[in-house]
């Protein structure tokens, strides 16, 4: 009879650990997702604002003996633009480029229009994403226009301020999903390991009446809290990794490249699903060590 009831607690114990696990990686799976969708929104949002460009101009009117000294003054210039602070990228565009890119924007395949090259040369800026904010932008151009040999600059400013703000708009929401999961994710984890430290409560108290210290009741179950929410933790990530390998191997695209992210990501995951559960255990043993023996019949 003793037999056959350690076995049923043997039982009841895997399956409220198997219970435990499976919810902790279900929940850090969703967690690590949105962590991923939150990793990639980001780079894809800076990746956009470095194709708003600006266009830095030099000065269209030499003469042409002179051409060989503008040449090595443009490309000094070149050089400047290249090294300033809000530019993340510089492409000289020369007045024989810019003829054909008007020529191909106008669909003419004739010279007959272009006797010569009436287009100056100029300087495509890629700016750096913070640089690309409204309340920066302004300042971005004033350095760009100091630069000796640059005399205009332009930009498309509405275009660049409604997409930077619905993209900021767009991250606001991620990011706000994010923490909503992060929350979700405590509560749910902490709901699973509070029901599985009442299923203990009277082994709890028991160990308390005959004298075990706190300390010693509470560290076999901090042990089991920190595996268990290792396991999930693995679990959650392996399902992680497969689902989003699928995904970026369908679409044809990595995403992000910068494999340091995805690290730090593991260990947030890793590190929630350990920290909970045992801070969960912790709080929920504690709570059956402060209460009397009626009590466990109505918690």
């Amino acid at each position: 009879m003793a037999k056959s009831v350690d076995e049923f607690n043997k039982k009841r114990l895997r399956s409220s650990n198997i219970t435990v696990v499976i919810s902790i990686a279900l929940v850090l799976f969703l967690l690590g997702l949105m962590g991923l969708i939150l990793i990639n929104a980001q780079k894809y949002s800076d990746y956009i604002k470095e194709q708003l460009v600006v266009n830095a101009y030099f000065d269209e009117n030499y003469d042409a003996k002179d051409s060989v000294k503008i040449a090595k003054l443009e490309e000094e210039t070149f050089k400047k633009v290249q090294t300033l602070a809000p530019v993340k990228k510089a492409t000289y565009i020369s007045r024989d480029m810019a003829a054909q890119e008007a020529k191909k924007t106008m669909g003419i395949d004739s010279d007959a229009l272009f006797e010569e090259n009436i287009f100056p040369s100029s300087i495509e800026v890629a700016l750096k994403p913070e640089y690309v904010d409204p309340a920066k932008i302004d300042g971005a151009i004033k350095v760009i226009k100091a630069v000796p040999g640059i005399i205009d600059v332009k930009n498309d400013s509405t275009l660049m301020v409604d997409v930077y703000n619905n993209l900021s708009r767009i991250l606001k929401w991620i990011l706000g999903f994010s923490i909503l999961f992060l929350v979700l994710a405590v509560v749910l984890i902490n709901n699973s390991i509070r029901l599985k430290i009442f299923s203990k409560r009277f082994i709890i108290k028991t160990m308390q009446l005959v004298g075990a210290k706190r300390r010693f009741i509470l560290k076999p179950f901090i042990i089991e809290a920190i595996i268990l929410g290792a396991i999930g933790s693995v679990i959650g990530l392996l399902a992680l990794g497969g689902v989003w390998y699928y995904f970026t191997s369908q679409i044809g695209s990595a995403f992000v490249q910068d494999n340091n992210q995805y690290f730090w990501l593991i260990v947030l995951v890793l590190g929630v699903g350990i920290f909970i559960s045992v801070l969960s255990t912790i709080f929920a043993t504690w709570r059956f060590l402060k209460s009397n023996v009626d009590d466990l019949y109505y918690s």
